[in-house]
């Protein structure tokens, strides 16, 4: 069974394969949009990550007969009222520059305080079939912001983001850049909504 993943960031695909092959999930092939036929991408103007996501998702299954997987997701700061929320992308004004992004957060956040500096990532990602069947998961991950970028890993606001797991007593007080791929897809927002289609995708497989 093809299924278009609706992105062309190589880490996200890689991601979703690695959390079917864990659930023994066989007989699926994901395919990027640069190996999918050319279709003109939607406008993301949703107000929230499930908006996004499914305005994503049906685009990609209408456009390419496919079933299509599309997330949504971004960064929650309590001191900011929840933004960059859905501008998280493109938070300083070009969309994913993610080093101006993190350098105009940590300059918004920079006279808070330690205990006002909590922030989640949250991620939505929607399952759209070609016959309009629709399905939303949405994953949390709670944690705080650091004072500067830590880490090489990951990609956005990872290199800014300790999850409450390395908060916890005897952790390392890792940021999310400096865990492994197998510890990040286990914790992280996109990897617990992720999980949630894992099911439904099974079984379009089986059926397939």
């Amino acid at each position: 069974m093809k299924l278009l993943v609706a992105s062309n960031n190589s880490k996200k695909l890689a991601e979703l394969q690695r959390i079917l092959a864990a659930a023994g999930v066989a007989g699926v092939e994901l395919v990027a949009l640069n190996d999918a036929p050319r279709y003109e991408e939607p406008v993301e103007d949703g107000a929230t990550f499930a908006e996004n996501a499914l305005i994503k998702a049906r685009a990609g299954a209408a456009a390419t007969g496919w079933p299509c997987v599309a997330d949504d997701s971004g960064l929650s700061v309590d001191a900011l009222g929840g933004m960059p929320g859905v501008l998280s992308a493109r938070w300083s004004g070009t969309h994913g520059d993610d080093a101006a992004n993190n350098a105009l957060v940590l300059a918004q956040l920079a006279d808070v305080p330690e205990h006002r500096r909590g922030a989640a990532f949250v991620s939505a990602c929607a399952l759209v079939t070609p016959t309009g069947e629709e399905t939303v998961s949405e994953g949390r991950w709670p944690g705080r912001l650091l004072h500067s970028p830590v880490g090489e890993n990951g990609f956005g606001y990872d290199p800014l983001f300790v999850p409450a797991e390395e908060d916890a007593p005897g952790a390392a007080g890792r940021s999310s850049a400096q865990l492994s791929r197998e510890e990040k897809d286990a914790l992280s927002h996109r990897g617990r909504a992720l999980a949630g289609l894992v099911t439904t995708i099974a079984q379009m497989a089986a059926e397939s």
